[in-house]
């Protein structure tokens, strides 16, 4: 079923607003005329992880350029220097600021950009995997992941390779899922703050409902860094 689908079959249930959480809004060249529908017939929307500037809706985001500091402060900690960053389909926008904030981060801590090293692939284990392959092929000794999934997968990649983590290679995984918790070695990884940004969603949408005016633009949620097992000293 399409995203707009789903929106029809919520109106017809007289749904009294809805929250999108990673929508058509994420992506820089989907069409958002259905979106633009629901805010001219009055239903409250708030959109969460995305951004589109034409939209005049409540936008909640975790902070990607907040994650990728954090991730390339601690990188930087341990003596690594040569960081990769290994990233999702370039049209998404929390893609873009992944790399943004990647980019401003290497240059504020290092000074130039010449060791920035960036390999787009998919959000998946085997996404991660071939976005290592690529990255280890450029000589990093870490790499940063979009997302949890394709940082197991850099892990097996990484060790596919001859390589160990993270002795050889540290690598870092974005969204603190549960499985990254209880993968071996348990893997670093910079944690949304999910509670906050539902309950400022929720919030959000429930005061649309009872008539107040909607908070256009976007509010930005600090995530955290959750330091576990994958991340270690640059080899020498």
């Amino acid at each position: 079923m399409r995203e707009d689908q789903y929106f029809e079959v919520l109106r017809s249930r007289q749904a009294a607003g809805i929250i999108i959480v990673s929508g058509s809004h994420a992506d820089t060249t989907a069409d958002l005329s259905t979106y633009r529908t629901l805010i001219d017939v009055g239903l409250p929307i708030v959109l969460v992880n995305g951004f589109a500037p034409g939209l005049e809706a409540p936008f909640i985001s975790d902070d990607d350029a907040s994650a990728m500091d954090q991730a390339v402060d601690h990188l930087a900690t341990l003596g690594h220097r040569r960081i990769g960053l290994a990233l999702g389909p370039a049209r998404y926008v929390p893609v873009r600021r992944k790399e943004a904030g990647f980019r401003a981060a290497m240059i504020r801590r290092f000074g130039t950009d010449e060791g920035i090293r960036v390999a787009y692939s998919i959000y998946s284990a085997t996404g991660g995997g071939q976005a290592a392959a690529d990255l280890l092929g450029e000589g990093v000794t870490a790499i940063i992941c979009a997302s949890d999934i394709m940082a197991m997968g850099a892990i097996r990649s990484i060790r596919a390779h001859g390589l160990s983590v993270p002795d050889d290679v540290s690598v870092i995984g974005c969204d603190d899922s549960p499985v990254s918790r209880y993968w071996d070695p348990g893997v670093t990884s910079v944690r949304q703050n999910v509670d906050l940004i539902a309950s400022m969603a929720v919030s959000t949408l429930v005061g649309q409902i009872h008539g107040e005016s909607a908070q256009t633009g976007e509010r930005l949620v600090r995530p955290d860094l959750v330091i576990r097992s994958t991340t270690g000293p640059a080899r020498s």
